[in-house]
């Protein structure tokens, strides 16, 4: 069954799924289709009026879904290369997080992003694979206002210090000391890495420095390495 997303309480698709459903799909009048609100709750519908503007239909059936029992919030500086972090967007929506926020630090190349685009690819990723959730994306700021608006239980920040660094604390693979059933925020870094100020913010926030593996990482693959492990401990 074909799901499209509706998040106002109205009893027609938007232009775009309007359009996909009678001119791309061919559905007509009679024809059973799936809508979400984004909020968990999926209702079965019939097409009442097949117009490739403004596609009628009359809810037959309500399924509402309960949100995870864990909860997953990537923090992430946006790359000088947009298609990267759009990359990351849609791969996490898919694996599956409830939040993804942008900040931008002392050595990121890229301070301005529109939300627009990347919640239209959140969107087309979280039909594409069936959910009823649409994740929360965040406006980016500077790394100090973000630290503020975390409340996340468990909060981490991916980074392996060099051997100069002052940092005495071991540092564990992401893997091994997330608890399950949690709520999480993970820090990634820019392309130019954190600064030492910034990680000392982070470690006073309360944060854990944890790595993601041996390997040296992109910013957006560190960031779905850390959304897909985070979903793995919670399996």
């Amino acid at each position: 069954m074909h799901l499209f997303y509706q998040p106002d309480s109205v009893s027609y698709l938007s232009e775009d799924d309007s359009r996909h459903a009678i001119k791309t799909l061919r559905l007509g009048v009679g024809e059973v289709i799936a809508v979400t609100d984004g909020h968990g709750n999926r209702y079965t519908a019939v097409i009442t009026q097949a117009d490739i503007r403004r596609c009628g239909f009359r809810v037959t059936e309500i399924e509402t879904t309960l949100g995870r029992p864990f909860s997953v919030r990537i923090c992430v500086a946006p790359t000088k290369n947009l298609d990267r972090i759009e990359w990351f967007v849609e791969k996490a929506v898919e694996v599956g997080i409830e939040r993804i926020s942008f900040f931008y630090g002392q050595h990121s190349e890229r301070r301005v992003l529109k939300l627009e685009r990347l919640e239209k690819i959140a969107i087309a990723a979280m039909k594409q694979s069936l959910q009823s959730f649409l994740p929360r994306l965040d406006e980016a700021v500077s790394f100090g206002e973000l630290i503020k608006t975390i409340d996340e239980g468990e909060r981490f920040i991916a980074h392996l210090p060099s051997e100069d660094s002052s940092a005495n604390e071991p540092v564990i693979n992401l893997a091994k000391v997330a608890v399950a059933n949690h709520r999480y925020a993970v820090l990634i870094g820019p392309e130019g890495d954190f600064s030492e100020t910034e990680l000392q913010q982070a470690a006073s926030a309360g944060f854990r420095m944890v790595t993601l593996g041996a390997n040296r990482l992109r910013t957006e693959t560190a960031a779905l390495t850390a959304c897909q492990l985070l979903n793995f401990v919670n399996t």
